[in-house]
């Protein structure tokens, strides 16, 4: 009797340890989680591989054991794989402040990245034909939408905005496609025919037009997700994108000196910035014009969506990352470092290749729109394109903006031009 009695003691007892060994392990450490791989599963303790060797005798025992172990080996399992979770990152910007040439170092970053270049062009070109304007409002729940499904590789939500609507889930309508190395290889490249699909060229090979229910397929083998887009107004609003638990959502967001994305657009976009233009040859700049207005509303919403990130609010915490141009310009290898390190994607060979080829051109290649630059030339560029009086009124109407980001004023015209006053501070934005 004695000895069933301390039997059941024993197996009690016995039970009692592996539950707290099940919880300890639901707490531990990723310093310790790491130290497991898929070959070596978590064991349970010595005491428990004791008792296990009593399983021909007390079987009943041992199923109960046996059950506790699987248990914890599931439980590993479970945790490595979060650990090699897939991520997903969203590149925010604005039109000029170089997300083209920042988004190419995910672009070029191999097999595993699915990279999309700016599919919410649809969406904002939708809504503004529909309503001859973009509401704010509808614009960012729609881009919200769009953009979560798509990092769950669900395109259904993105054709309903492409024009004209694609038949089968067939388009030849996708902004940029070529612009999206994941959207050119082999296993989504349809059949070329010659003289039918000519302006369907991806960089690397002939491909037709682009089957989006074989990207979504494309898009599930991949690990990683990153969507680079300028139409995003406010990082409060995706939110739910970092609260989705399906997601291991990051955001990063690029900004630029306001004066120099002014000086940028003015030859980018000469049609658009007419009054701008006739402004630098002579006149006065009237300070509440529509134009000098919505600069400042783009300074401010740059501004703001950065408030929020550098707050780290609790559901931003560790989601958010701050780059400015000039430093990748400046420092290209070590910000994309950085990046890589912050979006826990491996920064590849191909990568740091890709960098250093494009970072050192003599000249840049491709027009306005090129990804290829002489990236130190391109800081201080802006300053001698544009005039002194368009400074003024940018630094005026968005001097919060430039205080935030480091960039420091002129006073005056030769202090603009003078290349050995460096109007960058040095900043620290990021603590990982």
């Amino acid at each position: 009797m004695r000895i069933k009695y301390t039997i059941l003691v024993v197996f009690f007892v016995t039970l009692v340890i592996i539950e707290k060994e099940n919880k300890i392990l639901s707490r531990v450490s990723d310093k310790l989680i790491v130290k497991q791989t898929p070959q070596t599963p978590l064991q349970p303790s010595a005491f428990v591989n004791i008792l296990l060797k009593y399983n021909a005798t007390f079987t009943s025992l041992g199923k109960d054991f046996m059950l506790m172990k699987r248990r914890l080996e599931d439980h590993t399992v479970v945790r490595d794989r979060t650990r090699r979770t897939k991520k997903h990152i969203l590149l925010l910007a604005t039109t000029r402040t170089g997300s083209s040439f920042v988004g190419e170092f995910f672009n070029q970053q191999g097999e595993n990245m699915f990279y999309l270049f700016e599919p919410l062009w649809h969406v904002e070109k939708m809504l503004t034909l529909d309503t001859g304007g973009t509401n704010a409002t509808a614009a960012a729940k729609a881009y919200r939408e769009v953009l979560q499904q798509l990092f769950l590789c669900d395109f259904s939500l993105l054709e309903s905005f492409i024009e004209p609507l694609p038949v089968d889930h067939i388009t030849t309508a996708l902004f940029r496609r070529e612009s999206s190395s994941s959207l050119c290889e082999e296993s989504v490249c349809s059949p070329f025919i010659k003289g039918v699909f000519e302006r369907y060229h991806c960089r690397t090979r002939r491909c037709g037009p682009l089957n989006l229910t074989m990207a979504s397929k494309s898009c599930q083998q991949k690990d990683h997700k990153v969507i680079k887009s300028v139409r995003v107004r406010q990082l409060e609003n995706l939110r739910s994108l970092a609260e989705d638990p399906r997601l291991d959502m990051k955001f990063i967001q690029l900004v630029r000196d306001p004066r120099a994305v002014l000086a940028s657009r003015m030859i980018a976009f000469a049609n658009k910035y007419k009054n701008w233009k006739e402004w630098a040859t002579g006149g006065r700049i009237p300070i509440d014009d529509d134009e000098v207005r919505k600069l400042k509303g783009n300074c401010d919403n740059i501004r703001l969506s950065a408030e929020v990130g550098l707050k780290q609010p609790p559901w931003l915490r560790g989601r958010y990352m701050l780059v400015r141009y000039e430093d990748i310009a400046r420092f290209p290898m070590r910000k994309a470092t950085e990046m890589y390190k912050f979006s826990g994607i491996p920064f590849t060979s191909q990568v740091k290749s890709w960098i250093l080829r494009n970072t050192h051109a003599s000249k840049e290649a491709g027009g306005v729109y090129s990804t290829q630059k002489n990236s130190s030339e391109q800081v201080e560029k802006w300053r001698f394109n544009l005039p002194f009086k368009i400074a003024q009124v940018v630094q005026r109407v968005c001097g919060p903006t430039l205080k935030l980001f480091g960039y420091k004023f002129v006073s005056s015209e030769k202090m603009l031009k003078d290349k050995s006053i460096s109007l960058i501070e040095d900043r620290r934005f990021n603590i990982f």
